[in-house]
């Protein structure tokens, strides 16, 4: 009796394990079709471009859509035939971005470095292999950077990005480093993961990331890392500068106070036992 009771709870624990969370299918193609109008920004899509995008029937994309518009997530532009975010995805997707712990813990570090350098600082967070802004603090100059909240950048053409490869594991860096889809934004941007290897290892060395012009022409961007306890990338801080006004004591000007305000930070969270 003792064996056939063990065989039996044997076969069956594994069948549980295995069993598929119910929705789980429906809600993916949910997320796809709102990750995928996210994404877009301005652009708003028709169900046909939304189906040869994602590669789901129209009549699926239709029924999706329809939730969406009726939960207030995305809205009808265009006469009805396109889509765009909606309000009740804008006002959570702030909400969110308020009540983040890295984003409160940051502020007045932030605030300060703004305002010692007179430049753009951004707050970004990895976001699978991008990153993402979470807090934007605008340069009091004339000529400001085209970013905003939620907007994501590449981890091979921002600071921010190349930043955090820099901070991970070696061998955790160069797997993501091997997933990342290289597109060209500008004449400077790196194109293999051969050229973004050796930066990050220059990165390393120095303890802070450029960007120089690679996400966006005439904008040079410097980036540095925040940690954890244990050392482990949490966040990224950048600061973003046109080139035309670029101080020649670059790292008086921009370098020092961005890697001492994120030293700052990281020694905050250290404290906190922060673990993102």
């Amino acid at each position: 009796m003792k064996a056939t009771r063990a065989t039996a709870a044997t076969t069956h624990t594994p069948a549980q394990a295995a069993k598929p969370v119910a929705g789980t299918a429906s809600f993916s193609k949910f997320m796809r079709v709102l990750d995928t109008i996210a994404l877009g920004g301005d652009t708003a899509w028709t169900v046909n471009e939304l189906s040869l995008k994602l590669g789901y029937p129209r009549p699926t994309i239709y029924r999706i859509v329809e939730a969406l518009v009726a939960e207030q997530l995305i809205v009808q532009k265009r006469n009805g035939q396109c889509f765009g975010l909606g309000p009740r995805l804008v006002s959570l997707a702030s909400r969110a971005l308020e009540s983040s712990d890295i984003r409160q813990l940051c502020k007045d570090h932030l605030f300060d470095l703004k305002e010692l350098t007179q430049e753009t600082v951004h707050l970004a967070v990895p976001d699978r292999s991008e990153m993402t802004y979470i807090d934007k603090l605008e340069s009091p100059k004339a000529v400001r950077m085209n970013s905003r909240l939620g907007s994501r950048v590449t981890m091979y053409s921002s600071s921010v990005g190349k930043a955090y490869l820099a901070r991970l594991e070696p061998a955790e860096c160069d797997a993501l480093i091997q997933t990342l889809d290289y597109k060209v934004f500008t004449d400077a941007t790196l194109r293999t993961p051969q050229a973004l290897r050796k930066e990050v290892e220059q990165i390393r060395r120095q303890g802070f990331a450029e960007d120089r012009e690679e996400n966006e022409k005439d904008i040079f961007c410097f980036g540095c890392a925040i940690t954890d306890k244990q050392g482990r990338p949490v966040a990224c801080v950048s600061l973003s500068i046109p080139a035309f006004r670029m101080s020649a004591d670059r790292t008086g000007s921009y370098i020092k106070p961005l890697v001492d305000a994120c030293a700052a930070i990281s020694k905050t969270l250290a404290l906190l036992d922060y673990s993102g």
